[in-house]
């Protein structure tokens, strides 16, 4: 019975976000649904919703039945997308487990997104400049500021080898970047991956990192939790990737087989990556190693 009554309080956020994105009024959406407005208010509180009903919302919201009543599976070829459906899901999330990029997005520094923006509007090709290859990061750049404002508890572990590419590259590897700006680029991986350092140091409540040997290979993904509902992220698109150069499917799931096998792969990767201490030590080397002077 929990789980059902997670779902419909599910539902109805979806539902209830539809109405108000939509701008349409509520005898609208209940109209084309085929209730009463007063049905369509309960829905959005998560009471129990006719599966005829479920079908119509499915429909409305262009999602299948199966996601929206949590046991499907959403997919996302565009980078863009994704991380727009991400910064909606940590709204209100609670826990974040993730492997995921050489950094934790949600504390990077300004800088981190100020050099992508430099480094799209100096880029001269045209295609750059559609709606569609849009810079990811204008997609994501509420999750910073969510962060700050609600403090999940998140544990990002960062996998060696993405660590070094981004020390080697810089924020924004995918992207072309003058001789001049990629210096530059890789200044601020450098002072990103410092301020890991300093994180991890200090301790800070709610937040912690590790690194993952680079001898031992991990899908990327981000387990995500709010109260008794959980989901999972699998993720090929880098927080820094460029549109025009990323070719990927994510894919999100509430499906209970599926997050309790990824939490389970996430807690296996924490207790074998290198934690503290150890982790700074790491990460210290590959800033002399590899970072820009």
């Amino acid at each position: 019975m929990t789980a059902v009554t997670m779902h419909l309080g599910e539902i109805g956020q979806q539902l209830r976000a539809f109405r108000l994105e939509s701008g349409m009024r509520a005898d609208e959406i209940a109209a084309r649904l085929g209730v009463s407005r007063a049905a369509l208010y309960r829905y959005e509180k998560g009471e129990v919703i006719k599966l005829d009903t479920v079908q119509r919302l499915a429909e409305l919201l262009n999602i299948s039945p199966l996601t929206l009543l949590g046991v499907g599976f959403e997919y996302y070829s565009s980078p863009n997308k994704f991380f727009q459906k991400i910064t909606q899901i940590e709204d209100d999330i609670e826990q974040i487990l993730q492997v995921s990029d050489p950094v934790c997005y949600q504390v990077t520094s300004p800088a981190y997104d100020a050099i992508l923006l430099e480094a799209h509007a100096s880029h001269s090709e045209k295609e750059l400049r559609s709606a569609s290859a849009q810079p990811v990061i204008l997609a994501q750049s509420k999750r910073r500021a969510l962060y700050s404002q609600r403090k999940p508890s998140i544990t990002s572990m960062l996998p060696e080898n993405q660590v070094i590419n981004f020390l080697t590259h810089g924020v924004g590897a995918g992207i072309p970047m003058s001789e001049t700006l990629r210096h530059k680029a890789r200044q601020v991986a450098v002072q990103e991956i410092r301020n890991i350092i300093t994180l991890i140091d200090s301790v800070p409540m709610g937040l912690q990192f590790s690194v993952i040997p680079k001898h031992i290979t991990t899908t990327s993904c981000i387990f995500m939790r709010r109260s008794e509902l959980a989901a999972v992220a699998i993720n090929p698109f880098l927080c820094d990737c460029a549109v025009e150069n990323s070719a990927g499917v994510a894919m999100i799931t509430s499906s209970p087989e599926a997050v309790a096998t990824h939490q389970t792969m996430l807690e296996s990767v924490w207790q074998a990556s290198l934690k503290g201490q150890d982790a700074i030590e790491c990460l210290k080397n590959l800033v002399a190693h590899h970072g820009a002077v």
